[in-house]
C-alpha cells in the first residue's frame, strides 16, 4: 500500500479549489487519491468528508459536515460532490434513542445548505459523531480478509491491539454511528476505527494525517496476510480455443443469447487449479460490495458434466439465496 500524497498535487489543488477553501480542497485531493486506488475502494465505494465553517444563504458562518454524496465516483470527485449539512442539527441527533432510515435521511437533506445538492451518505452520521476535522472510510479488501473471517474479531484484536477502536457488526446507519462514537470515546487515543465485517475509518486534523493513517492500517492489514498460510493442493488443468468455443455455444443455448467472455490471466488459472475450487469457489464473496460486480456465487462449470445442469443448480441456489435475504431484511426492519 503506497502514500501518493505529494505537495506539489495538493498545491495544484489548493490553487484549483481556492475559491471553496483549503479545507475542501485538501479534502477533494484525498478523496481522489482513495478513490485512485482500487484495493481500498471496490467501484467508489467508501466515503469522505471535513468539517469546516462555511456561510449560510443569510451570511452567517455556520458549522457544516461536507461529506460525499451519492452518486459520486471517489476517484473523480469534485468539492460539489462533498455536500454541506449543517453540523449542530446532525450532533443533536445523537440524544435520539433510535431514528429509522427514512427520517435519518430526511434529517440529513432538511440540513442540506444547498438542496439542490447530491444526497449525503448514509454513513454521515457516524462522520458527524466523530470529532475530528478530517475522517476517511474505506472497504479495504485487505481489513475485509481479516475482519470477514468466523474469528475475525479475534485476529483484529491481536492485529490492532489498542491503537484502533473496533466496532461490532451493525446495519450502516443511526445504530452504527452512535456505537462507534462509543467505541471511540473509550479510548480517544485510537487513529481509527475498525468495523467487523464492514471496513476501517481513520481521521486526523488534517487531510494529510487522515490519509496517511489510512495508507499505514491497510499497509499493516496486507502484511499481516502476508502470515505463512497452509499451504494448497493444486492440479493441472488444460483448455484450449475449442473447448472454450464448444462451452461457449453451450451456455448460449442454455441462457437464451447470453453474451460470453473469455478471460484468463496466471492468478485465474491458478486459482482453477485448486483442488478445492468447488468448495472455495462457491463462499461469496469478501464483502458484499463486490456483489456491486458480481453475482454472490459463480456457476462452476466442470470438464464432462452437462452445464445445463451446473447452471440449473445455480439458478436454484440463487432463487433460495434471494429469498431467504429478502425475509431475511423484512424480518430486521421490523
Amino acid at each position: 500500500m503506497k502514500n501518493r500524497w505529494t505537495d506539489s498535487e495538493a498545491r495544484a489543488f489548493l490553487s484549483r479549489y481556492r475559491t471553496q477553501g483549503p479545507e475542501l480542497a485538501l479534502r477533494t485531493y484525498t478523496a481522489q487519491l482513495i478513490g485512485r486506488d482500487s484495493n481500498l475502494v471496490l467501484h467508489g465505494g467508501g466515503n469522505t468528508s471535513v468539517k469546516k465553517m462555511q456561510k449560510s444563504v443569510t451570511g452567517d458562518l455556520t458549522r457544516v459536515l461536507c461529506i460525499k454524496g451519492s452518486g459520486w465516483e471517489l476517484s473523480t470527485i469534485e468539492p460539489a460532490g462533498h455536500p454541506a449539512v449543517r453540523l449542530d442539527a446532525l450532533e443533536a441527533l445523537r440524544g435520539l434513542p433510535s431514528l429509522s432510515d427514512e427520517d435519518m435521511v430526511n434529517a440529513l437533506r432538511a440540513n442540506m445548505l444547498d438542496a439542490s445538492g447530491p444526497t449525503p451518505s448514509v454513513e454521515s452520521l457516524l462522520h458527524a459523531f466523530l470529532p475530528h476535522t478530517f475522517i476517511d472510510h474505506t472497504h479495504a479488501d485487505a481489513v475485509l480478509s481479516i475482519t470477514n473471517q468466523p474469528d475475525g474479531a479475534k485476529r483484529v484484536k491481536k492485529w490492532v491491539g489498542e491503537r484502533m477502536g473496533i466496532v461490532p457488526y451493525i446495519m450502516p446507519g443511526f445504530a452504527l454511528a452512535k456505537l462507534a462514537a462509543e467505541i471511540y470515546e473509550k479510548n480517544p487515543a485510537v487513529e481509527g476505527l475498525i468495523l467487523l465485517k464492514h471496513g476501517i475509518f481513520t481521521f486526523g486534523d488534517s487531510a494529510q494525517e487522515s490519509y496517511a493513517r489510512m495508507i499505514k492500517w491497510v499497509g499493516s492489514a496486507e502484511r499481516e496476510l502476508r502470515a505463512p498460510q497452509k499451504a494448497s493442493s493444486y492440479a493441472k488443468i488444460q483448455s484450449d480455443s475449442a473447448a472454450i468455443g464448444k462451452v461457449a455455444n453451450e451456455l448460449r443455448s442454455i441462457c437464451d443469447g447470453m453474451l460470453v467472455r473469455h478471460r484468463v490471466s496466471p492468478e485465474i488459472v491458478r486459482f482453477l487449479q485448486r483442488r478445492d475450487i468447488t468448495r472455495i469457489s462457491q463462499q461469496g464473496p469478501a464483502t458484499p460490495d463486490h456483489i456491486i460486480r458480481t453475482k454472490a456465487i459463480p456457476v462452476l462449470l466442470r470438464s464432462g458434466v452437462d452445464p445445463s445442469a451446473s447452471v440449473a443448480r445455480f439458478i436454484n441456489a440463487y432463487e433460495r439465496y434471494f429469498e431467504r435475504n429478502c425475509k431475511l431484511k423484512k424480518v430486521t426492519r421490523q
